[in-house]
């Protein structure tokens, strides 16, 4: 009658041990992983780009995230991984967030985050709301499965702030959470779709109102048909983490201005 205990110990053990073999071969959880980089790409779909433009950047983003080059950067940091998500945004009511979180690190895995871009059909709305789509994105980053050595906001965009809050609060309030705002400003030649100016000094706007963090740039677009290599080289930038100049552009951290700068408040 002594063997029951015994048995009932040595299945117990079995058991432990199985259990341990099971979870030492289960993938680790995204909460444990660590990344080189958490990037929200935000792009602008407002309603001074026509379907044209739109188009184009959708196509520069999905071309730019297969792109070799990039894949190569991703696998040549520490971690050798970056976490990224993709939101498209115009006026105060419209932040439409395309692709949540999603762990980059090969080919295939930039395919899959590129398809689920794909996937969804390009919205358009009315105004630019640079303000709202910073607070919609800055919260994104808070407990959401992975720790990056950095954390970086991408804003593509056509126009200045135009509705919602002041620009520089959102941005300072973003900052002091310790993110990074780079900047892609599409400087076009080409009036919107209803015949209004182009904003041309907006790479001047968002020096001073839009960018800021450690490290932070922005690449000035000169017309959407240079969108692709622009969001190219950003995004090779960003990923390596580099300090160093690029051609048209630099690291850029805006002064604190005062609202005066952001004062002409243009309807696109």
């Amino acid at each position: 009658m002594t063997y029951r205990p015994r048995v009932m110990i040595w299945a117990l053990v079995g058991l432990l041990g199985f259990a341990f073999a099971l979870v030492a071969h289960l993938p680790v959880r995204a909460a444990d992983l660590q990344v080189d980089l958490e990037l929200v790409l935000a792009a602008d779909v407002s309603g001074s780009m026509d379907d044209h433009e739109l188009a184009l950047q959708r196509q520069g983003y999905l071309k730019a995230l297969t792109n070799p080059r990039v894949i190569k950067a991703i696998r040549s940091g520490q971690h050798r991984r970056i976490a990224v998500a993709f939101v498209e945004w115009a006026g105060p009511h419209w932040q439409n967030l395309v692709a949540n979180w999603t762990l980059v690190y090969d080919d295939a895995s930039a395919r899959a985050f590129a398809d689920k871009i794909a996937e969804s059909p390009v919205g358009n709305e009315s105004r630019t709301s640079i303000s709202t789509v910073i607070d919609f994105v800055a919260p994104m980053f808070k407990n959401n499965g992975y720790k990056g050595t950095r954390q970086v906001i991408d804003i593509s965009g056509d126009g200045p702030n135009n509705r919602g809050r002041s620009v520089i609060a959102a941005r300072d309030e973003a900052l002091a959470l310790g993110l990074t705002i780079n900047g892609l400003p599409i400087i076009n030649d080409r009036p919107n779709p209803w015949g209004g100016p182009p904003s041309l000094n907006l790479d001047i706007y968002y020096e001073e109102n839009v960018i800021g963090g450690p490290g932070a740039f922005m690449i000035p677009v000169t017309g959407m048909k240079n969108f692709a290599q622009a969001i190219l080289s950003k995004l090779i930038r960003e990923i390596a983490g580099r300090d160093a100049q690029e051609p048209g552009s630099g690291p850029k951290t805006p002064p604190q201005t005062t609202p005066k700068t952001e004062a002409a408040r243009l309807t696109d």
